[in-house]
């Protein structure tokens, strides 16, 4: 139990990281000011460049790949590993260190969901986000069908409580997503941007 709550803890923490934000300010630019006004990487993206963009989503996946992977190194239930791998998606979208104003958890997801599935299954898989995202340029919506997809592959392919991890992901980043899908509906939602 001490190390689940210690691992809990340090998850919370290192996802309220905001790397979108730091980058943003490593630029002089407030990416809070900016678009969305969030700390999203699509957003440091429409501040500085998909380069920029893709820095931040880096960062971002790894905050959420670290946490996951420890859980499953050292905790043994199945309900704690899922906490902790979900909590640093929690942390990018509440994060502490922005008076819980972030970004909307998506890249984070994806590096627990790394973690839990490993790099083969992954590759496999991460065609449908890139195929998405080409076909609309909208990466809200892009995210919105690759979470849900992934919570149907990992039913199929992998233990219950895989899927159980994904659905809960998946439907905060639905919570998340909110403003976007409103957007969405609306036909108002921009393309992101791929300038440098």
């Amino acid at each position: 139990m001490i190390v689940f709550i210690a691992l809990s803890i340090a998850a919370y923490l290192l996802g309220s990281i905001p790397f979108g934000f730091l980058v943003g300010k490593l630029k002089g630019v407030d990416v809070r000011t900016i678009g969305s006004k969030s700390s999203s990487s699509t957003n440091v993206s429409r501040a500085l460049g998909w380069k920029w963009g893709v820095v931040s989503a880096l960062l971002d996946f790894s905050k959420g790949f670290l946490p996951a992977y420890f859980a499953k190194t050292f905790l043994s239930s199945h309900w704690q590993i899922v906490i902790v791998a979900l909590l640093p998606t929690i942390g990018q979208v509440f994060p502490i260190f922005l008076r819980f104003k972030g970004g909307k958890g998506a890249s984070t997801f994806y590096g627990a969901t790394l973690a839990f599935i490993g790099l083969r299954y992954f590759v496999y898989f991460f065609p449908v986000l890139l195929l998405t995202f080409l076909v609309t340029k909208k990466t809200s919506l892009s995210n919105l069908v690759f979470s849900w997809v992934l919570v149907v592959l990992m039913y199929i392919f992998f233990p219950l409580y895989y899927a159980i991890f994904a659905l809960l992901g998946a439907s905060f980043l639905v919570f998340a997503l909110r403003d976007n899908i409103k957007r969405l509906r609306k036909g108002a939602e921009p393309d992101t941007p791929l300038t440098w």
